[in-house]
């Protein structure tokens, strides 16, 4: 049985299909309060989980830091933050997600923007051999309340096997491999697909060098398989 690896999931770029027309905006156009706030440092919310799986919440807390840094922000260390909002009881980010304000970010970690993320799906399905998870993205400004970036997309992961054995030997072995996905790897691909359209931050040598970029689409739809 062939395993994933993880750079695979780069391979979605040229997998993807449209949820709906190709952008026509740049990235000055469709984040435009980004550029214009220019916030250096980001707060990871715990993510908002809606889905059936129970762990998917942990899954994409770990893997949402290193695509942002990677971009050229400052991210405020997950553990430590995770630590002070469940001491200051903010764990539960649906309180927080459409409050007015986010001052309060602001004061006690220093950050420029937070990012929330709804896990609207995660599904497995051993008969049809994938993984189908649909994650929404959204950065708010801790000083102006406002929305800076907001993606929705969907990943569906093939995890389907050919034994050349024959049908039901094929659908024992897909059924094995749907069953031991990593998780955490599919969340990987999924936020590092999504943050290749966020633009870049102080930290990264392509800062305010993008705005003329064209942006990718608000909702998406990723394909891969094993």
């Amino acid at each position: 049985m062939k395993k994933l690896h993880p750079l695979m999931f780069l391979v979605a770029i040229v997998l993807l299909t449209s949820c709906g027309p190709v952008s026509k905006l740049t990235k000055a156009q469709a984040y435009r309060g980004i550029y214009e706030e220019k916030p250096l440092s980001v707060l990871i919310m715990p993510p908002i989980n809606r889905s059936t799986n129970v762990d998917a919440k942990e899954y994409f807390h770990t893997t949402l830091n290193v695509p942002i840094i990677d971009a050229g922000y400052y991210v405020v260390p997950p553990f430590l933050s995770m630590e002070i909002l469940k001491r200051e009881s903010a764990y539960d980010s649906e309180l927080f997600i459409e409050r007015p304000s986010l001052l309060a970010f602001k004061e006690i970690f220093g950050a420029d923007v937070a990012l929330f993320t709804i896990i609207h799906k995660w599904d497995k399905s051993s008969i049809g051999s994938t993984v189908t998870i649909e994650v929404e993205y959204i950065i708010r400004s801790t000083d102006s309340g406002e929305v800076l970036y907001t993606r929705r997309g969907t990943i569906v992961y093939n995890a389907s096997v050919n034994t050349g054995g024959g049908i039901i030997a094929n659908m024992v072995a897909s059924a094995i491999s749907t069953a031991l996905t990593k998780y955490v790897d599919v969340a990987r691909g999924c936020n590092n697909y999504t943050f290749s359209d966020l633009p870049r931050g102080k930290y990264s040598s392509k800062y305010q060098l993008d705005a003329q970029e064209m942006s990718g689409l608000k909702k998406f739809k990723v394909r891969l398989s094993n």
